[in-house]
């Protein structure tokens, strides 16, 4: 089965992490979801670290320059 996307360049900027963040709640352990963005969530991964750490994978699958595509997994 493949992992679910999470595109999230229709939403509005500042629902967007609200929304992701829910997203990886819902992971069972060992989950995983394929975020999608149009430039690269560096801050979303700082953001990750600073509430998550050590309980999350990060993962860039596209690096850009106009889609940037993340897996981003459920460690713990």
């Amino acid at each position: 089965m493949s992992e679910p996307q999470l595109d999230v360049r229709t939403i509005q900027p500042r629902d967007r992490h609200p929304q992701i963040f829910g997203t990886f709640e819902s992971l069972a352990v060992g989950g995983a979801f394929i975020l999608v963005n149009d430039h690269d969530p560096k801050p979303l991964y700082y953001h990750f670290n600073a509430e998550r750490a050590g309980t999350f994978g990060w993962e860039y699958l596209e690096e850009g320059p106009e889609v940037w595509r993340v897996r981003i997994s459920r460690a713990a």
